[in-house]
């Protein structure tokens, strides 16, 4: 039998490195409130799903801004009484109305661009079929051709999913996986 020999700087740097890979490994399986934040089962995402369940039908699109720095992209768009996580990151066009927080992005006094970060808005328009490319996010967004809104929730709560922390200079989060 072959006897494996690894030097001790080896095993000892094996063990460090596997010791900070497991202690940066996040969990909220211990959350006792029913499940963790991306589980469909966790109260608060059971909440959410009956909100938008009792959305009213409609030809109109749920919205949610989603500011980050120096992107030019708007927020997620989504059909009313489907899931956030069926949402498209848009690109608006505003040749037909302008988009809430169309306002100087350094003003000398009062709100800026991107005050609305996570408000909801009822959207009337439509996709236009084109793609825009932002530059700032290297992104290819589909366009959306506003034509009137409203505000519906100017404290919603997550998007999608409990717990979510937001940086208003990263890029937003990609869907999170469903559980299986």
């Amino acid at each position: 039998m072959m006897k494996l020999s690894i030097p001790r700087w080896s095993a000892l740097a094996l063990a460090v490195t596997t010791s900070l890979l497991l202690s940066s490994c996040v969990t909220t399986s211990g959350d006792r409130s029913g499940g963790s934040a991306g589980d469909p089962n966790h109260p608060a995402n059971r909440q959410r799903a009956s909100e938008i369940m009792s959305e009213p039908p409609g030809d109109y699109w749920v919205a949610r801004r989603w500011w980050t720095e120096g992107t030019r992209f708007w927020g997620y768009v989504r059909r009313p009484r489907q899931p956030w996580s069926q949402s498209q990151l848009v690109m608006v066009n505003e040749s037909v109305r302008h988009t809430p927080d169309r306002l100087p992005e350094s003003p000398e006094t009062g709100p800026a661009h991107g005050f609305d970060h996570n408000y909801e808005y009822r959207f009337w328009g439509r996709f236009t079929g084109k793609e825009v490319y932002d530059p700032n996010s290297n992104l290819m967004l589909p366009e959306f051709l506003l034509e009137n809104y409203e505000l519906i929730n100017a404290t919603p709560g997550f998007l999608f999913q409990p717990g979510e922390r937001y940086n208003s200079k990263r890029l937003p989060p990609k869907f999170p996986p469903i559980p299986r």
